[in-house]
């Protein structure tokens, strides 16, 4: 039987006038053509328009172009929130390049794995991380082209390159015609993820996927043109969820932050009339328990978005007591950050404040420009019933999800599973549709929005001379969400105090993945010799934890 023709096909093909790859570099074309006087960056003193901000891109992409880095190259950033950091997300893209963000809170050994899994031709480094880095790049086989970016915000550290930001921005045209991407599957990002095991893995992400969920954080926030938005979440988690993007795309001010200080952030709020922020548990908890004095003087309404660990009911409600209107994002790493949204009703306005803080703590619905949210029977991949008590994996697809672990096709065939990207958390789906967190199934711990493996700090405890056994799991934090909990098993006639075994982490870790508590004792175990870590969890609830 003969295929039947389609009318809608014949002599209707894509071409350059009716196609496009997207890309979120168009925003600030656009941002730049339309209002390239309107404000766009605000630093200390400094302030950027957005047709200077534009110049200063094309500059930086034209430099990174003229030493021959394009296509298939990275180039990494060590770099707080202030104007290179944003700068970045447009400029090493212009020319084909991917920018790797890379955690300021990492060891130096952490770094220096990514520098050369990632394969970076250029280091972008402020200095006051320029000891950390300095001791990276001692540890990287292959030399990597140094730029100190020097802040007159922050006074100290040392160069440790040849030249500095703005004397590689001066050797950049301001006019350069910059690449477009051939193919929006093309990659624009590297963002390095704890996972399941201490070696983290390098999650890609695509133009395409960056430009949506950039939209798609305007749509879900209903955020107003020419938003002002405050940058108290780092810019190297996941691309700021793409909100440098989404900047853009709204014309609006970004006002930088080189560190969240309570002070300083209700002071800016003040000056600036900032409607937006986003951030961590601890971010918005830092807020509430701030000084009353600090708080006084803000008339306008300030939207905060929360993600990380599940957020505690206290920080939701006290939010609310301030004034402040709070949206709960879910998301990972691999899914360009928040791609589910606790979707907020008006009849919920007419419940008390204690019913309204059980709602809005849940994990949610999928973003508008994710395809797919589910909770599912990892192993028969179907659905569990909407009970509200049945337990499965929440899994995504579509345009906001990763290409892909770079370098490792194992790991991606496993996350990619039966068509779903398995996110490893583990929730129940409520009457409602709304998804709600239960468990882990990853041994990932989040503590003030940073990822932890418990892998990872249980290698460094196995290392010192007195541990036999060793098993790190999560620990309920008022503060930070969760921190770690060791239980540690020693060797027959060994001895080592909880605080030796803390100084001894600090000395190998980065200070937020050392545990705040250490409980010694036989561990239980399978009849195989398997830890078994839910009956620690259990115990880690009533360990009380030390000052670190």
């Amino acid at each position: 039987m003969s295929r039947k023709s389609n009318p809608y096909d014949e002599n209707l093909a894509k071409n350059r006038a009716n196609s496009a790859p997207l890309t979120p570099l168009s925003f600030l074309e656009r941002a730049a053509y339309v209002y390239p006087r309107r404000l766009a960056v605000i630093h200390g003193e400094q302030r950027q328009t957005w047709g200077e901000t534009y110049e200063r891109c094309r500059r930086l992409g034209s430099a990174l172009a003229r030493r021959g880095i394009g296509v298939g190259d990275t180039v990494a950033a060590i770099l707080p929130n202030t104007p290179p950091m944003y700068e970045a997300h447009f400029g090493v893209p212009m020319c084909g390049a991917v920018l790797n963000t890379l955690n300021t809170r990492l060891d130096p050994e952490a770094i220096a794995f990514m520098l050369e899994h990632g394969e970076a031709k250029l280091l972008l480094v402020d200095r006051e991380f320029s000891g950390v880095a300095e001791k990276a790049l001692a540890l990287v086989k292959k030399p990597v082209e140094v730029i100190d970016v020097e802040d007159p915000e922050f006074a100290g550290g040392k160069r440790l390159g040849g030249k500095t930001y703005e004397e590689l921005l001066g050797e950049g045209d301001p006019q350069w015609e910059w690449r477009w991407p051939q193919d929006e599957w093309e990659a624009i990002s590297l963002n390095y993820t704890s996972g399941t095991t201490g070696n983290p893995k390098g999650v890609v992400y695509h133009h395409r996927g960056a430009y949506l969920n950039a939209i798609c954080n305007i749509v879900t926030w209903s955020m107003p043109q020419h938003a002002v938005y405050l940058w108290t979440l780092p810019m190297f988690h996941c691309n700021g969820w793409t909100f440098p993007w989404s900047m853009a795309a709204n014309a609006g001010t970004n006002v930088c932050l080189r560190k969240v200080e309570a002070e300083k952030i209700f002071l800016l709020i003040r000056r600036h009339r900032v409607t937006h922020y986003c951030g961590a548990p601890i971010v918005h908890s830092t807020l509430i328990n701030a000084p009353e004095e600090l708080k006084k003087g803000i008339a306008h309404k300030v939207h905060g978005m929360v993600a990380a660990a599940a957020p505690p009911a206290a920080m939701i409600e006290g939010m609310e007591r301030m004034g402040f209107d709070i949206t709960h994002v879910y998301g990972l790493t691999e899914v360009y950050g928040p791609a589910t949204v606790c979707a907020k009703h008006e009849e919920w306005d007419s419940l008390d404040i204690g019913e309204r803080t059980r709602l809005n703590g849940r994990q949610g619905v999928r973003y508008l420009m994710e395809e797919g949210l589910a909770v599912m029977d990892p192993e028969a991949m179907q659905p569990v019933p909407a009970d509200g008590e049945t337990m499965g994996e929440i899994m995504f697809r579509g345009n906001i999800t990763m290409k892909g672990y770079l370098k490792n096709p194992r790991a991606t065939e496993e996350a990619f599973r039966g068509g779903w990207f398995h996110s490893g958390d583990l929730a129940v789906m409520q009457p409602d549709g709304y998804v709600k967190i239960k468990d882990r199934s990853k041994d990932i711990i989040i503590s003030g929005g940073e990822n932890i493996s418990s892998l990872e700090v249980e290698d460094v405890l196995y290392r010192h001379p007195a541990v036999i056994a060793a098993a790190v799991v999560a620990r309920p934090d008022d503060k930070w969400g969760e921190t770690p909990c060791a239980f540690v098993e020693l060797k027959p006639n060994s001895a080592v105090s909880e605080k030796e075994l803390i100084e001894f982490c600090r000395q190998h870790l980065a200070r937020f993945k050392v545990p705040r508590a250490v409980v010694f004792g036989e561990l239980p175990k399978t009849s195989t010799g398997k830890i078994q870590k839910f009956v620690l969890r259990e115990r880690a609830k009533s360990t009380n934890a030390i000052e670190t």
